[in-house]
């Protein structure tokens, strides 16, 4: 019988290198060129669209893995997209990657670590010193990059992941205040009491934001202004209010985009200081009976502007944005990706076959807005993911 890896065995993967899994790919569709970053047979998720996936030095992907590793644990790890390299930049048994939180204002990774029964801790990872002695072949003990800014309480219960501010001096949890019963097939994730908590990143101090009585979801700040969270009603389907936002001392707690009774609403992400981009589903002929597609909101006035649809794939599914304003992205349900000039109107399909298994694709646009990064099921075809870049095409029009 095999043994299970010994603890000391597993904190000796922190700073673990592997060579480039870099492969350049043509799609048959397009004729464009992908990059995959990876391409080894574990299962290499991104981050989800809503938070950063750059660590601030713009070289380095942040994503995580489930087996990549010799202990087969969960981990974080950094791909450099210059060189190809791959750090491994957790370890252990108990890493949670569900939400990782990669800092944008310092080579920085905030994090949780906790295994039932024991409560969770909030980390941070100082990626820079770990990346610099890992590549000099120097990693010290875990404890020389990590600090344990808060233990949460034990009544503490995870909904919706984390964000950290703006300003960097809180994160903003979504918790639930009641354990959820098991989920019926087929029928919506069950509602239970829920809210926001706040860490103060300095003292470590824990207090509530909000209460709701819905369960939360998608928790994320906007990275522009300090103390605006962005929320949602987690239902795994139609709710029938999707969006939320709150200010980070509980105060003018509002809906966002108030849904009319056919709407259904989905994958919101914070684009630039006033705007959000959304999904307004199309993929039932029901549905395509209203405009759908992907919609921008501002945030200060409620405006509503339509960026486009696809007769694709039954529509678009998950969108994001460049700061700038000039381009959107959306993925369909069978993994084909557009890109949307918000100046022309113009929509152009720039990549297929992304196999949406055993995820979706979650496009995020790179932080200057020439490459967008997506998990596809492609190489394997929907065993395992693999994290890709696809150039933003230079002669798109204007």
């Amino acid at each position: 019988m095999a043994l299970l890896p010994s603890l000391h065995a597993a904190e000796a993967e922190l700073g673990r290198r592997s060579p480039p899994e870099r492969r350049v790919l043509v799609d048959r569709v397009t004729g464009r060129t992908l990059v995959a970053l990876t391409s080894a047979p574990s299962n290499d998720m991104k981050i989800y669209q809503t938070h950063p996936q750059w660590a601030a030095d713009g070289r380095h992907v942040i994503f995580r893995s489930s087996d990549r590793n010799p202990s087969r644990t969960p981990q974080a790890y950094a791909v450099d997209e210059i060189t190809g390299d791959i750090v491994q930049i957790t370890d252990g048994p108990d890493v949670n990657t569900y939400s990782l939180n990669v800092s944008r204002r310092d080579l920085r990774l905030y994090f949780l670590r906790g295994k039932a029964p024991e409560p969770e801790r909030l980390v941070v990872l100082d990626m820079a010193a770990l990346l610099a002695d890992s590549a000099a072949g120097a990693v010290k003990e875990r404890a020389a990059y990590e600090r344990v800014i808060a233990t949460l309480p034990p009544e503490h219960k995870g909904a919706g992941g984390f964000d950290i501010d703006a300003d960097g001096t809180k994160a903003y949890f979504g918790v639930r205040f009641a354990d959820a019963p098991p989920r019926e097939p087929g029928k919506p994730i069950p509602q239970v009491p829920s809210g926001i908590a706040a860490v103060d990143l300095e003292s470590g101090d824990y207090r509530v934001v909000l209460r709701t009585p819905f369960l939360m979801g998608h928790v994320q700040v906007n990275p522009w202004v300090p103390g605006e969270i962005i929320y949602c009603n987690e239902t795994g389907g139609d709710a029938p209010q999707r969006i939320w936002a709150v200010r980070g001392d509980g105060s003018d707690n509002r809906p966002v985009f108030r849904e009319a009774e056919h709407d259904w609403v989905t994958h919101e992400v914070v684009v630039d200081k006033d705007t959000l981009i959304f999904n307004l589903m199309g993929h039932t002929p029901e549905l395509r009976k209203r405009p759908t597609g992907i919609m921008a909101i501002n945030l200060r006035t409620e405006e509503v502007t339509p960026l486009g649809q696809t007769s694709r794939g039954n529509g678009f599914w998950h969108s994001h944005g460049t700061a700038d304003g000039r381009w959107a992205v959306g993925d369909n349900f069978d993994g084909e990706i557009h890109l949307l000039n918000r100046r022309t109107g113009e929509i152009r399909l720039v990549s297929t076959g992304h196999v949406m298994k055993p995820d979706h694709t979650h496009p995020n646009f790179s932080p200057d807005g020439t490459r967008i990064l997506v998990q596809s099921g492609m190489l394997s075809d929907g065993k395992s993911l693999d994290l890709m870049l696809i150039p933003v095409p230079e002669t798109a029009t204007e």
